[in-house]
């Protein structure tokens, strides 16, 4: 039986040397993290909104701005912690149960999580909702990572997984089409409740879910595996054996995702600050100040993602002709210098808000490489516990960076400078991660490790 399934994978029209299943596969993966992304990120959007709403505050006024930097930060990082749970939770399931029944449970987990943030009467009810929510998207990565290594052939695993990540730009991209179309456009004049609307969107990967159960099985080679031997636990991920696999996969995660987290959560406020600062200079009204915090809502997010989406094509010729360490020190210390200028140079607003093209191409672009890099670490009955683990628990490393950015930025007497700067030292956290590329191990050529 195993045979026969194997010949329907390799057999049929290819692209790319990849079946029409195998393209299956990594679609059904593809739409998963996308839209893991786009669940993951929509408060951010509508906090501006949500969070004066749910505390009884004038949008718009000093204290909801204040309260709003400092509830994104805080929701940001209870999201990261909740999605570091559940990346290593689900990561170790997916090695025990499997890749497709995994990616399957944390889709419908993650969806009802966040459609249920539109009913939330209060800001900890809100909050209850995003941990559920959090506990689906960290475990989605991990099966889907690992099931489209596991499936696609050995030569274009850098490819397949690069092209997996550039779901991530897609989520984002229809979380930023979705709360302007609904709080820029038909619901614009009601800001109170435009927000409601947005998280029902979140519903949409329940029925994505269908089509990862209707056509997708689990990979021969984890059934192969998992026939065998005991199942895996964490403590095998510090053995000596596998312990520097781990530390290198984690160090370069830890890195990235502080360093993603705490620019990427304050993207909303950051343009609605900066847009709110123009509109009071050029005596705007009110419905003309919220058009234009909504317009540049959506400039500053499509231009990092548009950078984020060149990025991550780009760790495919990095990777294979530069290797994986190479990589990671090209695009920390690319990262840097984006972030220094960013928040560093003097710069007009509408300019500034172009400028996360580069920290895209850079802080994002990075990302598309674990996909890939964390499961060529581990072997097959490791290896969704081993990339989960380390994919994940480095959020609760980097849930610090949005807590202490949105703390501090709150309590000063411009909030909107006082973030500026703290992004400006965010900056010097990716030449932090040049200094742990002596652990980091090479995979350039290796083939995946049963």
């Amino acid at each position: 039986m195993a045979e026969v399934s194997k010949q329907a994978e390799t057999s049929g029209f290819k692209l790319l040397d990849m079946t029409g299943y195998q393209w299956t596969v990594l679609f059904a993966a593809w739409l998963g993290w996308g839209f893991d992304i786009f669940d993951g990120i929509l408060f951010n959007y509508v906090a501006p909104n949500a969070v004066p709403t749910l505390l009884g505050m004038t949008i718009g006024s000093p204290e909801a701005k204040s309260a709003t930097l400092f509830w994104t930060g805080l929701l940001t990082s209870v999201l990261l912690i909740g999605w570091a749970v559940g990346g290593v939770l689900f990561g170790k399931l997916a090695d025990r149960i499997g890749r497709t029944k995994t990616l399957l449970f944390t889709m419908l987990l993650y969806a009802l999580g966040t459609a249920s943030c539109a009913f939330a009467p209060n800001i900890w009810v809100l909050m209850l909702c995003r941990i559920v929510a959090s506990l689906g998207i960290g475990g989605e990565w991990a099966a889907g990572a690992s099931m489209v290594a596991e499936v696609v052939p050995e030569k274009r695993r850098v490819e397949a997984g690069a092209l997996l990540y550039t779901s991530a730009p897609f989520g984002l991209f229809l979380a930023t089409f979705v709360n302007f179309q609904v709080a820029g456009v038909f619901l614009k004049s009601s800001p109170e409740t435009s927000w409601r609307v947005v998280f029902l969107f979140g519903l949409l990967p329940a029925a994505i879910a269908f089509l990862v159960r209707l056509f997708v099985k689990e990979p021969d080679r984890w059934k192969e595996n998992a026939s065998v031997g005991m199942p895996p636990t964490i403590g095998e991920l510090f053995s000596p054996q596998n312990f520097p696999l781990t530390l290198s996969g984690f160090l370069m995660a830890v890195t990235a995702l502080l360093t993603w987290w705490s620019c990427n959560a304050f993207i909303p406020v950051i343009s609605t600050g900066l847009a709110q600062a123009t509109a009071q200079a050029q005596g705007l009204d009110r419905a003309a100040t919220l058009a234009l915090s909504e317009g540049w809502k959506s400039l500053a997010t499509n231009s990092f993602n548009l950078g984020g989406l060149l990025g991550t094509l780009l760790t495919i010729p990095a990777a294979k002709y530069l290797g994986r360490k190479p990589m990671f020190a090209l695009y920390f210390l690319l990262s840097a210098g984006a972030l220094l200028a960013t928040f560093g140079l003097d710069l007009p607003p509408e300019t500034r808000l172009y400028m996360y093209f580069p920290i895209g191409l850079t802080v994002f672009g990075v990302f598309g490489s674990f996909t890939y890099y964390l499961p060529e670490l581990f072997p097959t009955r490791l290896r969704a516990t081993g990339a989960g683990f380390c994919y994940n628990i480095g959020r609760i490393f980097a849930a610090a960076g949005p807590f202490l950015v949105g703390y501090i930025a709150s309590k000063g007497v411009n909030g909107l400078e006082s973030a500026l700067s703290l992004l400006f030292w965010v900056g010097f956290i990716p030449l932090v991660g040049l200094l742990f590329l002596p652990w980091v191990i090479e995979t350039k050529h290796q083939v995946l490790a049963d």
